[in-house]
């Protein structure tokens, strides 16, 4: 691991000043619980020159949910997020979601900007040897290579999958994240938007965060009355591992019909991957067998699986089948 400088300021505005002013050779870089960065400096995939620990920054650890709309603190642990009695009770797709992520231990130090902002964990970019088209290559190895974790959808020119757990729980419940930084002051946006396909712009990065910016906050709808939601997951090991493939549904039901929904796919592109043709079929339907599996179909409708990876198209579709059935 590469030397760096550390330092643990105490408020906001210490951390953003930070940020805004390079290290000795001119990267710094935000740490909190560091499951993943550690891992990336380790491996020489990031080296910083100096570390910037959030972990004793105040106002960014709680949960509050107001009645109009929830505010989640980037700092707020998994293993909190999973317990609270609003999340469990009322937006159950969330507390799944983050009750799937990796083992208690990591749960109670991981948190919930970190998980959003992880790197892929695709086995060519976290090859320390092979410069891959995410590391600034010219070639995705996956694409004729080792593919069978890659994606499905909206692949190219990179074929990564987006790791967390939490986007696309949180994509479900129409989340927005608030970006600070000490140049720009804050700005809103939805999370959807956050994350940017490889395609889309400069193909190493998989956000739109800027270097000099912070995650501070992730604000939620409230959950109207007649919601349900579920997060499904599948993954290769029965514990401590990420998804091959996993379905965040909210629906809101009147009268035993679905008069709202959101669908996001996790495991099978390089974003959390809303499917709008497949909301659209549940609108109007009842939670039913041939509902769930109209949908299923719906949700993986230009799905352009590598040589590696098809069975991800019908085991995604079981999963969508299983999420609807969830909520019945």
């Amino acid at each position: 691991m590469k030397a760096f400088s550390y330092s643990s300021p105490r408020s906001l505005e210490g951390a953003l000043a930070l940020l805004a002013t390079p290290g000795q050779d001119g990267r710094t870089m935000p740490i909190a619980g560091g499951q993943d960065l550690l891992t990336e400096m380790k491996e020489h995939l990031a080296e910083p020159d100096r570390l910037v620990n959030l972990k004793h920054v105040t106002g960014l650890d709680a949960i509050e949910t107001g009645a109009d709309r929830w505010k989640v603190g980037a700092l707020v642990t998994l293993s909190q997020l999973e317990s609270h009695a609003d999340v469990t009770s009322r937006a159950r797709v969330l507390a799944e979601a983050a009750n799937s992520i990796a083992s208690p231990q990591i749960r109670s130090t991981g948190t919930v900007g970190g998980n959003l902002n992880q790197r892929p964990r695709c086995f060519y970019y976290r090859l320390e040897g092979a410069k891959c088209l995410k590391k600034g290559g010219t070639e995705c190895f996956s694409y004729g290579g080792n593919n069978k974790y890659n994606a499905i959808l909206g692949g190219g020119p990179s074929y990564i999958v987006h790791p967390s757990d939490l986007a696309p729980a949180l994509v479900a419940l129409d989340a927005e994240v608030e970006l600070v930084s000490a140049a720009s002051g804050a700005r809103r946006l939805s999370l959807e938007s956050f994350y940017t396909l490889p395609s889309q712009g400069d193909v190493t990065r998989e956000t739109v965060l800027r270097p000099d910016e912070l995650l501070t906050h992730v604000s939620i709808p409230a959950p109207a009355a007649g919601t349900r939601s579920t997060y499904v997951k599948f993954k290769e090991r029965g514990s401590y591992d990420f998804a091959l493939a996993s379905v965040a549904l909210v629906v809101t039901v009147e009268g035993g019909v679905v008069r709202r929904a959101r669908l996001v796919l996790g495991g099978v592109a390089p974003t959390p991957w809303r499917v709008p043709a497949a909301e659209a079929a549940l609108v109007g339907s009842r939670l039913d067998d041939e509902t769930a599996r109209k949908v299923a179909d719906l949700a993986l409708r230009g799905a352009e699986p590598l040589e590696g990876n098809a069975y991800k198209v019908p085991l995604t579709k079981a999963l969508v089948v299983r999420a609807v059935r969830a909520l019945t």
